[in-house]
């Protein structure tokens, strides 16, 4: 194993539009099928505050408010999810931000057409998911082992 091979945990959110479309349990689905593990899930509606915090490293693009005022549109699903290399596992399985360019067999490949309406997101760094499971978990909220059969 190198040092860029390890367990970690991301996060990940199902926006708006996979919420309304009932795509959850498809979304969860091919994580889990990959070999991630579900840490931590959560049903909300996103307040503007956090949405702003969400996405603030974004402030300065011209599609700020636009994606803050979509992000609050509607309920979305936030999860924890572990395993190898967790943070590229799932922006792979996620696909391009864009998805007229993702490849078939990602989410955004299979199953959107719009960029801003594209699903899913995806932490993109270690750091990005630490900070945005921060932001919508507490440590309680974590199963740390799964019970086996």
């Amino acid at each position: 194993m190198t040092s860029e091979e390890h367990i970690e945990r991301t996060f990940v959110m199902v926006k708006p539009d996979g919420v309304q479309r009932k795509l959850v349990g498809e979304i969860i689905s091919r994580l889990e099928k990959k070999g991630l593990e579900l840490r931590a899930l959560r049903l909300k509606n996103l307040d503007i505050e956090t949405a702003r915090k969400h996405y603030e490293e974004h402030k300065e693009q011209p599609f700020y408010d636009h994606l803050v005022y979509y992000i609050t549109s509607g309920p979305i699903i936030v999860m924890a999810f572990e395993g190898f290399n967790a943070v590229r596992a799932v922006r792979q399985l996620v696909g391009a931000t864009n998805p007229i360019e993702a490849m078939p067999g990602s989410l955004r490949g299979d199953l959107c057409l719009e960029k801003v309406r594209n699903l899913v997101h995806a932490a993109d760094s270690q750091e990005a998911a630490q900070r945005e499971l921060r932001l919508h978990f507490r440590s309680e909220d974590y199963v740390t082992q799964m019970r086996q059969r």
